[in-house]
């Protein structure tokens, strides 16, 4: 059975109150949450001690008792004083913005990579908030692995100094471990790009179609072998990068990925943790920005993308918008113009045209040539054959004609067989 809550939120000046209760709502719902209700309060700024006003926190206890609440998720990241203030007050359990993505995070991490960037996001949340109240979720569970040799120690600043000093340990263990698995990423990126293969990342908000869109690709192009990636419709569904190699009928490939979504003000710990993990897209040669079209808020969040992807360094890599789900915003698809594609992944039609703006990004400095090879260059033929999107062939006297398609490189170490 899935937990009652509140979510509560302060309207600040120049934010969008209704987008950020939507959102903090589905990501509640996303953690197995179901809300009762919504409170909310207008202020300039929070208050310094109880991030609401006196009244408002008055207010909170009366409506949960009313619905027989115990627990409060609040549409900001507070303070440590600010949580333990508001608990010691209402006997309330409070859990900030933070650290309900990272419970989802941490529920979603599948790998062992996305499990230690969880996990360290975790610890580097709980560090300042070792003082907080003992009903915080994320101090459970630190309590629970300060190891028994804590025990006998003492008790007050003693054991706080010995706490801190356990997730400082885990926290340079974490980060020596993921150091080593990103040199390996590292070493496999660079063995693609030997081989001069361009790269293409989905990006954008979370629950947008970026999986649904990356499978149906994979079952064009990919190889038979290719495993589908996971797709639900739910916050966070994919946390680990997926990488797939498309190859298509004129003998282009690609390389292909999917990485974690973004949500408006992503908790830096998790956007430093995660750094390694959208490496993929900072490395990539075109990106694909998927929005969810029918969803009304779709402007902002493609402003999340693009604030998170400025967050990382992805900066001055072109970009494709592929407009998703216009099966459920009830408009004409799949339409093209410019750069802006509106569609459904759902569609083959659709991921047609998506493939064809994407081909047309991506192998735009293929040149197209007619070569002339002497019977006894055969090796020249089959490396065409095998490499290039071959238009036409035809038998003359002085040898095989080609005309294809081909890499700028390609076309210009096979320059002397070139005709015209």
């Amino acid at each position: 059975m899935n937990e009652k809550i509140l979510i509560a939120g302060l309207e600040l000046p120049n934010m969008n109150l209704d987008y950020a209760m939507d959102e903090l709502r589905s990501l509640a719902m996303a953690n197995n949450m179901d809300v009762v209700d919504q409170v909310t309060q207008k202020l300039e700024r929070p208050n310094a001690a109880t991030y609401f006003g006196k009244g408002k926190v008055e207010d909170l206890v009366q409506i949960a008792t009313a619905l027989e609440v115990d627990t409060i998720v609040l549409n900001d990241e507070l303070s440590p004083s600010q949580l333990t203030n508001l608990e010691k007050e209402t006997n309330l359990h409070f859990i900030d913005r933070t650290g309900l993505i990272l419970e989802i995070f941490a529920n979603r991490a599948h790998s062992r990579e996305a499990k230690l960037q969880v996990e360290l996001a975790k610890l580097q949340y709980q560090l300042p908030r070792l003082r907080t109240s003992s009903t915080q979720r994320l101090d459970q569970q630190t309590a629970g692995n300060t190891g028994g040799g804590f025990t006998n120690r003492g008790s007050g600043e003693t054991k706080l100094e010995l706490n801190r000093r356990t997730i400082r340990n885990k926290i340079n263990h974490i980060n020596k471990e993921l150091k080593e698995m990103t040199t390996s990423s590292d070493i496999q990126r660079k063995q693609r790009d030997k081989k001069d293969i361009p790269s293409v990342a989905l990006v954008g908000y979370t629950n947008t179609g970026k999986s649904t869109t990356m499978n149906g690709l994979v079952r064009m192009y990919g190889r038979n072998e290719d495993k589908q990636i996971f797709e639900k419709d739910m916050l966070f569904a994919t946390l680990d990068t997926s990488v797939r190699k498309l190859t298509f009928p004129d003998q282009k490939e690609l390389i292909l990925s999917d990485t974690v979504g973004f949500v408006s003000h992503l908790p830096h710990q998790l956007v430093k943790a995660f750094r390694s993990t959208l490496a993929e897209a900072a490395k990539a040669d075109l990106l694909v920005q998927i929005v969810d079209i029918s969803d009304p808020h779709y402007r902002e969040m493609m402003q999340t993308t693009e604030d998170t992807l400025n967050e990382i360094g992805v900066t001055d890599i072109p970009m494709i918008y592929a407009f998703n789900k216009a099966d459920l915003a009830g408009v004409s698809y799949p339409t093209l113009d410019g750069n802006e594609l509106t569609y459904s992944a759902k569609q083959l039609q659709s991921l047609e045209m998506v493939t064809a703006l994407i081909k047309k990004q991506v192998f735009k400095n293929y040149v197209e040539a007619k070569f002339l090879i002497p019977f006894n260059e055969g090796q020249v033929v089959d490396f065409l054959n095998g490499n290039a999107d071959v238009k036409k062939t035809d038998y003359t006297e002085e040898g095989t004609e080609i005309t294809a398609e081909l890499k700028e490189k390609d076309y210009q170490r096979l320059a002397r067989y070139v005709i015209q």
